[in-house]
């Protein structure tokens, strides 16, 4: 019998291995890099990655995904090192899942599904709970079988948190209803949403995105002295924070940190969290926070732009700013090259508070290009009309004599025609 080289841990921790394929027209180390990603998600989510297995086809096995001959390979590795679990770099479709569990007798999760596992790990708020929640039905609705009906939740580890700790709701019509009363609650937190944030409109409105594990957090803390989780792991951040930044006496804007992009996002998810990224679909800009001591960085890029391209905001004004610069300051050549492509981008290092106080500058002239300022004469004896400025300016000062209210006033460019058509109605 051949002796097992991995040590032996605790109980309670999973031990898994990973697996990918390289199709036809894509490259090894391109997987490779993806599944540093995936180990790192498997450590998040507590588990202890011991070996990796990649397997080139032209296509995906329609059964076994990465071929039966090399699922037969890492049934004998799991067999002789006391792996419960392996974790699959891409989607499985239900039938592969349970071919796959069948032949290698232990858990086996694909990426979508732990992503999912993470966020239930790292929801804390009402709002993302139901959208986790949603998300995970809609991933284990085309999954559920018979085999399911009494699998008991209290097994615990990887790809079982989350809806119904105590038993998985298995029937289909149940699943349904329960989705059907998620959205509806989803639906009323999105409209008292949508109230707070029409309370916010008169402020100029920046929302940091980027890949996950990029420095947002980091930065929002930086600048507005935000007391947000700041911790270097995926998703350690799911729920949307805004906190208000100062950056002249007479320009306060409103900034919001929300969760972080990844490759191969599950749908549901994106589906699911369009609530909380409404701050993002309503900002006046989006600050894309890059981590440029990340070897992918570029990657990452794309991969942003692609879901703001799912998401509608493409054509939404953006700041690029590469964080973690105190990480790259030894690749000068590198950072004279990045530089030289993204002429209009910003370098600094959250954590050090290096480059700030230029962020600060631009982000006060990109505001305050969006804004302006003047000084409207109301005749009292036209009717009161300052109550109908207030959704649309902030007041800045007023004063009267015994005919007219004088009001200097800002306000959004969108806002002038409604304004100026008050002006004149009341002069």
């Amino acid at each position: 019998m051949i002796q097992n080289k991995y040590p032996s841990f605790e109980n309670n921790t999973e031990r898994c291995v990973l697996a990918g394929l390289v199709r036809s027209g894509e490259s090894r180390w391109q997987l490779e890099d993806q599944l540093k990603e995936l180990q790192a998600l498997a450590k998040t989510s507590g588990a202890l990655v011991i070996e990796t297995f990649i397997q080139e086809r032209t296509a995906p096995d329609p059964a076994y995904f990465i071929g039966k001959g090399k699922i037969e390979e890492i049934r004998l590795f799991v067999e002789m090192n006391e792996v419960n679990l392996v974790i699959f770099d891409d989607e499985l479709s239900p039938a592969q899942a349970r071919n796959i569990a069948n032949a290698l007798s232990v858990k086996v999760v694909d990426r979508p599904a732990l992503i999912l596992d993470i966020f239930a790990m790292h929801a804390r708020s009402r709002q993302t709970r139901l959208q986790v929640e949603l998300a995970q039905l809609n991933y284990l609705l085309p999954r559920l079988t018979r085999q399911w009906q009494h699998l008991s939740r209290q097994i615990g580890g990887i790809g079982t948190k989350g809806p119904g700790e105590t038993q998985l709701e298995s029937d289909r019509r149940l699943v349904r209803r329960r989705i059907a009363h998620l959205r509806e609650q989803l639906k009323h937190i999105d409209r008292q949403k949508n109230t707070q944030r029409r309370q916010r409109q008169d402020f100029f409105r920046a929302a940091l995105i980027g890949y996950t594990n990029a420095g947002k957090s980091t930065l929002l803390k930086a600048l507005t002295g935000a007391d947000v989780l700041v911790e270097d792991q995926l998703f350690a951040t799911l729920d949307t924070t805004v906190r208000r930044l100062t950056l002249s006496e007479r320009t306060t804007i409103l900034l919001s940190d929300t969760v972080g992009f990844i490759r191969k996002l599950p749908h549901q998810l994106v589906a699911s969290f369009r609530t909380t990224l409404a701050e993002t679909l309503e900002a006046d800009l989006l600050i894309h926070v890059v981590d440029i001591s990340h070897p992918r960085f570029r990657e990452h890029i794309d991969v942003v732009s692609r879901l703001l391209n799912e998401l509608e905001l493409s054509g939404k004004p953006r700041l690029l700013v590469f964080n973690k610069t105190d990480r790259a300051k030894n690749q000068t050549d590198l950072l004279k090259q990045i530089k030289t492509l993204f002429p209009e981008a910003l370098f600094i290092s959250a954590s050090r508070h290096i480059g700030l106080n230029h962020l600060k500058t631009d982000l006060q002239k990109i505001a305050e290009s969006e804004y302006e300022t003047l000084q409207l004469r109301l005749n009292y004896h036209n009717g009161a009309a300052e109550h109908l400025l207030y959704p649309l300016a902030t007041i800045l000062h007023k004063h009267t004599d015994e005919q007219y209210l004088y009001l200097t006033v800002k306000f959004s460019k969108q806002n002038r025609t409604q304004i100026q058509t008050i002006a004149n109605k009341f002069r």
